[in-house]
């Protein structure tokens, strides 16, 4: 016994002085820091409704490059007074863009903090939105993340709490989110995070889920894959080095991608290209630091009891140049400048070995502003597109803030000048009973544009909103002889007529079409065969409305889009 006793004490010195004892105490800071950030259980009862809710108009913007929908508003389209809204996902299907749905923490009344599982669904690509209420009604939920699958069904992901118990349903709807099941349970965390394989390969439709490990309902694992269409979920996994606070993408190939903070190197990416194989244990294969220049924070003054927003991972998967290339995106606290908030980007774009020094999203120059809930998503085309939270147009001192855009075409490299796409708004106000606006937005995007989800205080309290954003260059595609159609539109502004003139860089089906600003066609211009060469045709219209609208031209799995704009006829 005394030999087996001294054994013992050897091993464990020999851990306490190696680099797995160093390991060993990264994780505990890591737990003590999650668990004082932390704290999803209902503190507060549940509160109706006041009586006699009021309403008044829903906040809406339109212009020639974005709309923007509240969408927890009542019957008749007006915003519910008294009510919040906030850490909003989204999905939509690829099969149908018009059908959208967003979920987001619900209060009911923002004299408590009890939230649930809110919802509302569009089938019209956003312009009209339905919130019937709550999935659960009475039962404390958070956390949701909305994602779909190929066959258009939508699943929705929302984390419950009991004496510091966590555990999660996954809910499914098959009519475009109008209504949803009973849910499975699929084990569980706080900051619980998930993603539907969309590839095509062996994994396709594969859903996985993963969340911080120090709250997991099921230690040590704290990932979990169902591989039968949400049926059920198999028994909880470990990813390597415990990353938190992030989120998860397929690769191309149907491999899997988790990112998430773990110390002061960066964000963690690990990766498993045999995680699609039903039965496996979780092998990962490779993982990876990003530098970032910075750290993920939380209890920033900007977001008091919430973090700045979470890691984000995803994976170019057009067949052009950049396919396979992984791209990190984060709003950090600076290491090597005093900035309290700057949006950052990596790359690795050889094979996952290595990531490039990150690069700066936000182009203003002080390092006072905060940049904060910065979201990410790549586009089937490649385009790389960003939004985030940014304070650089308020007072000296001031939170107030606006939603800012940018995107790239050359995966990366090169980044669009920001775009300022809302007024400034003040992040407290509408506060209910918990001092944060949620830790994350969510934004998924096709070829036309971005869907985006996000919470402001537009209308004097926590609501949450859907913005189409659609960039004036949309034109990139993995088929090089494509890459350099061109479209222009002149005169622009036009009055009575303008010519649309574009290039085919080969013998393809071309569609040229006017669509309003929520991208719904409504004038045909051109729909033939036509051989490579350049074009153009004439478009008169005296009788249509002056307003902003959207010249979109396809030729293959290639589209490009300009912005118009129509003045009053003379």
């Amino acid at each position: 016994m005394k030999k087996f006793s001294k054994q013992i004490l050897i091993l464990a010195w020999i851990i306490l002085v190696s680099p797995l004892g160093s390991y060993a105490q990264n994780m505990s800071e890591k737990a003590i820091e999650k668990a004082r950030t932390h704290h999803e259980v209902p503190d507060n009862p549940y509160r109706p409704p006041s009586a006699n809710q009021l309403r008044s108009p829903a906040h809406t913007e339109r212009s020639s490059g974005y709309f923007t929908k509240q969408v927890n508003v009542d019957a008749n389209g007006q915003n519910i007074v008294g009510d919040a809204a906030n850490e909003p996902s989204i999905a939509v299907d690829p099969k149908n863009p018009n059908h959208i749905v967003i979920g987001w923490r619900q209060f009911d009344n923002v004299t408590s903090n009890f939230r649930q599982a809110g919802y509302g669904y569009s089938s019209d690509g956003g312009q009209h939105w339905t919130f019937p209420g709550v999935i659960d009604p009475g039962v404390f939920r958070s956390d949701p993340v909305l994602d779909v699958d190929t066959s258009g069904v939508f699943y929705y992901n929302s984390l419950t709490a009991n004496a510091n118990l966590y555990t999660c349903k996954v809910y499914k709807s098959t009519n475009g989110g109008a209504t949803w099941d009973q849910g499975t349970d699929a084990h569980g965390g706080d900051k619980q995070w998930m993603v539907i394989d969309r590839s095509g390969h062996q994994g396709t439709g594969n859903i996985y889920a993963y969340w911080t490990q120090y709250y997991s309902s099921c230690q040590p694992g704290f990932l979990t894959r169902s591989t039968n269409a949400g049926a059920s979920y198999d028994d909880c996994q470990w990813v390597d080095n415990d990353p938190f606070w992030g989120t998860l993408t397929v690769g191309p190939e149907g491999e899997l991608y988790v990112c998430g903070a773990w110390s002061s190197d960066g964000i963690l990416v690990a990766k498993s290209t045999n995680a699609q194989v039903v039965g496996s244990a979780i092998v990962w294969d490779i993982n990876n630091y990003a530098n970032m220049d910075g750290n993920l924070v939380s209890q920033s003054p900007i977001n008091p009891v919430g973090i700045m927003g979470q890691a984000n991972v995803d994976v170019d998967r057009s067949n052009g140049p950049g396919r396979g290339n992984v791209y990190v995106l984060a709003a950090v606290k600076r290491i090597s400048n005093t900035d309290p908030g700057d949006v950052m980007f990596a790359r690795s774009t050889d094979g996952f070995l290595t990531f490039d020094p990150p690069v700066r999203i936000n182009s203003d120059v002080s390092t006072t502003n905060y940049q904060w809930l910065a979201t990410m998503s790549v586009a089937p085309n490649g385009r790389i597109d960003v939004a985030w939270l940014d304070t650089r147009d308020a007072p000296a001192g001031s939170f107030l803030s606006a939603l800012y855009y940018s995107y790239s075409v050359d995966q990366g490299v090169t980044w669009s000048a920001n775009e300022k796409l809302s007024d400034l708004f003040d992040p407290s106000v509408g506060y209910p009973q918990q001092s944060k606006m949620g830790d994350y937005f969510d934004m998924m995007s096709d070829n036309t544009g971005a869907h985006l989800a996000w919470s402001n205080t537009l209308n004097g309290e926590e609501d949450v909103y859907y913005t189409h954003i659609i960039p004036n260059i949309v034109g990139i595609n993995g088929d090089p002889g494509l890459q350099k159609m061109a479209l222009s539109c002149s005169p622009n502004p036009f009055s009575d007529h303008t010519t649309v003139s574009y290039t085919v860089n080969e013998e393809n089906v071309v569609k040229v079409v006017l669509c309003n600003i929520y991208g719904s066609e409504i004038r045909t211009l051109v729909d033939r065969k036509e051989a490579a060469g350049n074009y153009r045709v004439n478009f008169s219209d005296r009788d249509l409305p002056a307003g902003f609208y959207l010249c979109r031209i396809s030729a293959g799995s290639h589209v490009e889009t300009t912005r118009l704009v129509k003045l009053n006829s003379n």
